[in-house]
């Protein structure tokens, strides 16, 4: 680590204030260009730390930037990973407050929830599905805390990778019953299809992305617990939203799901 634990809390503490209070930031790198990849780590880790001395639950993980399109979106190589506050879930059919975030885009998910632990090393697609309960559509909105969305790979990982808020709904169905890799998504914002495409866009298989977080996981020391859920990451590029815009998601064999921004 390049970061002392001062430094590490005082840019949690920006970080996490950019996120509650809406507002943006230049990137963390402009002014720590050292900073490693245990230190964004920590940066992450000590955002959640806070959060739940305030009383928060971690409800969930996600693997972030995992689909080859996202990756070229953000001009990134690798994937990486976040936690879900519990004030991020927003119901099916809720609504979004855009007063609450910057600059928010919408992407399209397949989320995992598991039945048996996952660590790593040596956690495979086979291994997921093993200890999967069931799998479900979900919309994650993505929110980065820097200025115009533009960051690199350490700053987004220790803004926990611009999470801000997500929805779960549709059909929960056992993934041994379906071809996650061929899986169709469609999703409309306004009525019109503005995101088209399937499960393999997510690292050739979701289950690869769950797998990745779990050897990511294991390499600190830690697992993926029984009944976590899991967003795994976009299976297409983000797509800007606005006040007044409705998105709906449709995903073969899953149903739909959706939310509004107000």
């Amino acid at each position: 680590m390049k970061l002392d634990a001062k430094t590490i809390a005082a840019l949690a503490e920006r970080l996490e204030n950019c996120e509650l209070e809406a507002h943006d930031t230049t990137k963390i790198t402009d002014d720590h260009p050292d900073m490693d990849w245990d230190d964004a780590y920590a940066i992450q880790e000590e955002i959640k730390r806070r959060k739940i001395a305030r009383g928060c639950r971690i409800v969930g993980l996600k693997a972030g930037l995992t689909s080859h399109a996202k990756m070229k979106q953000m001009g990134v190589s690798s994937p990486v990973f976040g936690f879900l506050a519990d004030y991020f879930a927003v119901p099916d059919g809720g609504t979004v407050k855009t007063s609450e975030l910057i600059h928010p885009k919408v992407e399209p998910e397949i989320a995992f929830v598991t039945k048996a632990p996952l660590k790593g090393p040596g956690c495979h697609v086979g291994s997921v599905l093993a200890a999967t309960d069931f799998v479900m559509p979900a919309i994650e909105i993505i929110d980065s805390r820097y200025r115009d969305f533009k960051f690199d790979l350490k700053s987004v990982v220790a803004d926990n990778c611009s999470s801000s808020r997500f929805v779960v709904g549709g059909r929960c169905r056992p993934a041994a019953d379906l071809d996650l890799r061929t899986l169709g998504i469609v999703m409309e914002k306004n009525g019109e299809i503005v995101a088209l495409g399937a499960g393999a866009a997510v690292l050739g298989h979701p289950a690869a992305a769950i797998a990745m977080l779990a050897n990511l996981l294991g390499e600190r020391g830690e697992e993926i617990p029984a009944g976590t859920l899991i967003l795994s990451g976009g299976i297409t590029e983000a797509v800007a939203v606005k006040a007044g815009d409705s998105v709906n998601l449709r995903v073969q064999e899953l149903g739909s799901l959706g939310l509004r921004f107000e």
